[in-house]
This record gives structure tokens, C-alpha cells and sequence, in this order.
């Protein structure tokens, strides 16, 4: 295979590759920022890159071609087939405003949000129904986790807490 290499960036070409190595959510993004770097800057071989960012060498030298090919928009992935979300933005802010609400602030007959039930709610606010597995995907693309219910025993006997205590210390003894 003959050898790949990387021309010296020019100021604006490492400011661009550095700032995406940096601010990147996505690990293969800054993965092949740093092959790119690292061809460039340090001149290392493509076996020797490989070694680093732990992928086979055809990895490395696809994307220093790409790079080579296309600047900095070649680094990142190709558009993917398929059908395109129908989860609008819209939506994705109705979702979070639901759920930093407690159901019951929202004329709601219960105190905790579940699957179905946010599923439910959003199918009215929205008019967009969408499954368990796609509300459950942008929860967690979200950082929401929704908590399991906390069962307290509770009583309307105003001595409750006390005979609470007086059953806690005969158990412990």
C-alpha cells in the first residue's frame, strides 16, 4: 500500500481539526480528527496511527484520503439510508417540558410519569402517537431516566409515627 500522508495544515486547517477534536460529542469524529493530527503534525505512518487510535489500518487510511479529499466535512459520517424521523423539534421540547413537570401540575389523575403515560399525554398535546421503544430511545438520547415509583406506607392516624417508632424499637430488641 502506498503511504498516506498528510500535508502540513496551514493555521486554519489545525484550528478547524483541533476545535472539532475538543467540542465533539462523538468519540469516531475526534477518533479520526486525531489520525489526521497525528499524520500531520507528528508524520507518523498509517500502521503506526493505527496502533494509537486502535483501528485496522484500512480505517485509518480510508479516512486520511477522505480527509485529504473533502477537508474537514469529509470526517464526519455519511448521510445514512432510511426513512427520516418524524420526531420534530417541536415535539423533542413538548417532551421536555412534560417531563420536568410533575403529572399532577398538569391536571393529571397521578404523581408519576411512565412510559405509556407520557406516550399518552404527548399523543394529545401533539396529535403524534410514537412506540414504547421510540419514547424510551428519546428519553435516553435525552438524559431522562424515569424513577421507579417509592412505595411509603403512610396512615391518617395522628399517632401513627409514634407507634411507627414504639414497633421500630421492639423488633430491634
Amino acid at each position: 500500500m502506498k503511504a498516506i500522508r498528510i500535508p502540513p495544515l496551514t493555521d486554519r486547517q489545525r484550528d478547524g481539526l483541533e476545535r472539532l477534536y475538543r467540542t465533539t460529542k462523538l468519540p469516531r469524529l475526534r477518533t479520526r480528527a486525531q489520525m489526521v493530527l497525528l499524520s500531520a503534525e507528528q508524520g507518523l505512518k498509517v500502521s503506526e496511527i493505527a496502533a494509537i487510535v486502535r483501528e485496522s489500518t484500512d480505517t485509518v487510511a480510508r479516512w486520511l484520503k477522505r480527509y485529504r479529499a473533502e477537508g474537514l466535512e469529509g470526517l464526519k459520517d455519511a448521510p445514512r439510508p432510511g426513512r427520516p424521523s418524524e420526531i420534530t423539534e417541536d415535539y423533542r421540547s413538548k417532551l421536555q417540558a412534560a417531563v420536568r413537570r410533575r403529572p399532577r401540575s398538569l391536571d393529571l389523575p397521578y404523581s408519576l410519569w411512565t412510559l405509556q403515560r407520557l406516550i399518552d399525554y404527548l399523543a394529545e398535546e401533539t396529535g403524534q402517537r410514537v412506540s414504547m421503544e421510540t419514547m424510551r430511545q428519546l428519553l435516553k438520547r435525552n438524559g431522562i431516566v424515569l424513577s421507579r415509583p417509592q412505595h411509603k406506607i403512610s396512615s391518617p392516624d395522628p399517632e401513627y409515627a409514634v407507634k411507627k417508632r414504639r414497633l421500630k424499637t421492639r423488633v430491634a430488641s
